[in-house]
């Protein structure tokens, strides 16, 4: 788990620093507010084409392999971010970039129905999710160390040095998963044979009784009802996640005038901590208390609120705390959601409705920034409210039915 979650770390950095690029970026490229916001929202073009591709091929060759493939070329790609130009190389590299990490988070999801049963799930999905608030507490602040102390060294920009520095650990630990990850349990010789007998055994009951009860064993599951509706929740997500991933240095950086680059990342920071805390909380609590619907309504209730505390109020330190408030709420969502899925599907049909589930919601990723820019920080706030409702329309079939063994 750490070392995936380390990957993870690296993924969201290299996905997400555009928005602390754009800092000083956007004026050196002569991107207006649209062209930026457009430009960040590429990525997805790129990532919906290829994520279901993609992690049905991990499911034929492997995770070692595929997983080890994607990190290699996404941080080939995110250094290569350093050359963008104009707004059509900008938008070109950012559509190439989600071509190359389709699949990775889906992939991951997929990968640890593999190895946790379905009562240790929404736990370690949140220590996976972990990663998205840890690479912005570290993140931030490197991010605005590098723009602000290596900006002009060897004729470079700050956040060309940005691209290219966070792009290089990407690659290393791409190569370290080939001889590092191992595919599924019955190849973990660190594990004790007793251990993994029993593990595998496990998984095996588990996959067996999904496949009787839902028969979701099959590709046409993915057009399940069930699928559907949470891909409309998982969409209200990826606009207020995105949304905040492509504004909130910005917002910060409007409310706290006069602030260096650096105490601006350091700032932007806080969110994510506050975020990494809540998703602890609501992970372990929804496991103990095999309950994911209610706790994935008040996850959602609590980012519009934050959002529409936000919106509410001039003061720069209430902003803040509501900034904080969104970002738990939304990422508190997240590791309870993504227990959903494996809940009623199985086989090719989980690999396929993972991604089928990740790509189409992931459209509210390619307008979040923009959705933001134009209509305002209530445009947040209705967004995430309408994921409560929806999350509470979910019914009972999302409460955790564990059998003692």
């Amino acid at each position: 788990m750490p070392f995936i979650c380390l990957c993870y770390v690296l993924n969201i950095l290299d996905r997400a620093n555009v928005g602390f690029a754009r800092l000083n970026m956007q004026t050196d490229l002569k991107l207006d507010e649209d062209m930026f916001n457009l430009g960040y929202g590429m990525f997805y073009l790129g990532y919906l084409l290829f994520e279901v591709p993609s992690n049905l091929l991990m499911r034929k060759v492997g995770a070692r392999r595929w997983i080890a493939r994607i990190m290699i070329t996404w941080g080939i790609v995110s250094a290569l971010t350093m050359f963008a130009w104009d707004e059509w190389s900008f938008y070109g590299l950012r559509v190439l970039l989600g071509i190359a990490e389709a699949g990775f988070f889906p992939g991951i999801i997929l990968y640890l129905s593999y190895w946790f049963p379905d009562q240790e799930r929404g736990k370690m999905t949140a220590f996976f999710m972990l990663a998205i608030g840890l690479a912005s507490v570290f993140g931030n602040p490197i991010s605005g160390f590098i723009m602000q102390y290596l900006d002009t060294a060897a004729g470079l920009h700050g956040w060309q040095w940005l691209f290219l520095l966070e792009g290089i650990p990407s690659m290393l630990v791409g190569f370290a998963v080939l001889f590092y990850l191992t595919d599924s349990p019955k190849h973990a010789n660190w594990l004790a044979s007793e251990e993994r007998d029993w593990l595998i055994a496990r998984m095996q009951h588990e996959e067996e009784t999904r496949r009787a009860k839902h028969n979701a064993d099959h590709l046409a599951a993915m057009m399940q009802w069930r699928v559907w509706l949470l891909i409309a929740i998982y969409f209200t997500v990826a606009v207020g996640t995105n949304a905040a991933g492509a504004h909130l240095p910005k917002l910060i950086k409007a409310d706290f005038e006069g602030m260096t680059t650096f105490q601006i990342g350091l700032l932007s920071a806080l969110p994510h901590l506050c975020a990494v805390l809540g998703m602890t909380v609501f992970g372990i609590s929804s496991d103990r208390n095999k309950e994911r619907r209610l706790h994935l309504a008040a996850a959602a209730g609590l980012g519009a609120a934050g959002w529409a505390l936000t919106a509410a109020t001039e003061s720069p330190v209430l902003r803040l705390v509501g900034l904080c408030l969104a970002q738990t709420g939304m990422m508190s969502m997240l590791p309870i959601f993504w227990t959903l899925p494996t809940a009623f599907l199985t086989g090719a049909a989980a690999a396929g409705g993972i991604a089928l589930i990740n790509s189409v919601a992931n459209i509210g990723g390619f307008f979040g920034a923009t959705i933001l820019g134009r209509f305002g920080l209530w445009s947040m706030a209705l967004c995430l409210f309408a994921g409560a409702l929806l999350a509470m329309g979910t019914g009972s079939s999302t409460k955790a039915k564990v059998e003692a063994t």
